[in-house]
């Protein structure tokens, strides 16, 4: 069905072939999932390209495609293929691959018409199948699993850099792969940067603490994020607190299908810039969440993406001052024909431990 639609798009564009070099397009292709591959869709079959290391690997993982070993180079060995099939034009991936390959595939691959594509694949996998959603499902259930462990871990003395190592470590024992990305513990002022990296500073009683991880399940992520505190927090940060819940309740409330991108975006960011804070959150209420972390929709402003069934995506919007603190709410979401399902079940109301 994947390579069916694909071949669709290709259709349409008169390409008779397409060069795959990003890996996470490769798996949703062929569901290979080793770290080095070249991969050539065309009209009526598919061929994957591995080296000596990934052959046993291929041959367990890939069903509908040909495996072929690489004992050359994989230009020369696409070349051969090609030759073969006595094909014309070739589309490649060219937001994938740099100019130095570029030039390399280019000289190999004289004889036929190379076409820059943009988006291809990625179109196809912004639209969740079941089984995907299943995957993202679990790995959401993880980080909940592990969100509502750590409340009761976190305590006054505690590093940053502490927190992260056993979030992960949790994750891991409670069934993930690894990490989605690399885990986000920022408290009191660090936690202004919205993507700060966990230090040895030690919490505080009083401290405001943003926590953002996602879980990887059999390839597929999660994402969420919570702002809890440390003590009862002061009048001005219970209220941004709450400001920022209205917001992003808003948007999940707001979401129907066939809206933009941009439209969902501007539900959130009216109410954050109507109270003040239009300085305060400067990134897109949310990204698509899939094989990668950050993937198709893009949701925030002059995004004409399109919301459609079986998206999965976050919203998560957010308020940032510096030297005062951070501020951010984060779902993960699927949208359905029928409506939408929350897949972070975690609380958000505000929480004090």
């Amino acid at each position: 069905m994947r390579l069916q639609k694909l071949r669709s798009l290709l259709s349409k564009k008169g390409v008779e072939a397409l060069l795959i070099f990003k890996l996470q397009n490769i798996q949703y292709l062929s569901n290979f999932s080793g770290s080095t591959a070249l991969m050539l869709v065309t009209m009526t079959d598919s061929f994957l390209l591995v080296d000596s290391r990934y052959l046993e690997q291929a041959k367990c993982e890939v069903k509908s495609s040909n495996i072929k070993l690489v004992t050359i180079s994989f230009f020369d060995e696409l070349k051969l293929i090609l030759d073969e099939l006595n094909l014309k034009s070739v589309g490649f991936e060219s937001e994938h691959l740099t100019y130095d390959k570029f030039i390399n595939l280019a000289k190999c691959l004289s004889d036929f018409e190379l076409v820059p594509l943009r988006h291809f694949v990625e179109a196809i996998r912004a639209i969740k199948d079941k089984s995907e959603i299943e995957k993202i499902s679990k790995a959401a259930h993880i980080s909940d699993l592990v969100f509502n462990q750590i409340i009761d871990f976190i305590k006054p003395g505690l590093a940053e850099v502490e927190i992260a190592a056993e979030i992960e470590y949790l994750m891991r024992k409670s069934g993930a792969e690894k990490a989605s990305f690399d885990t986000i513990v920022a408290s009191g002022s660090n936690s202004a940067a919205p993507h700060a990296k966990p230090t040895e500073r030690k919490l505080k009683v009083n401290d405001l603490v943003k926590i953002d991880f996602g879980a990887t399940y059999k390839g597929y992520c999660s994402d969420m994020t919570r702002t809890i505190f440390l003590g009862r927090p002061d009048k001005e940060r219970e209220k941004i607190y709450n400001l920022l819940l209205s917001a992003q309740k808003a948007a999940l409330s707001g979401i129907t299908k066939g809206m933009s991108a941009e439209k969902l975006d501007g539900m959130a960011r009216k109410i954050i810039f109507d109270a003040g804070y239009s300085e305060n959150f400067g990134h897109n209420l949310g990204h698509g969440v899939g094989l990668e972390v950050h993937e198709h929709p893009t949701i925030g402003p002059n995004c004409d993406d399109l919301l459609e069934a079986g998206m999965v995506f976050t919203i998560e919007p957010g308020i940032y001052l510096e030297n005062f603190g951070g501020f951010r709410i984060e779902d993960l979401v699927v949208l359905h024909d029928d409506g939408l399902e929350i897949l972070t079940k975690s609380s958000k109301e505000l929480t004090v431990l």
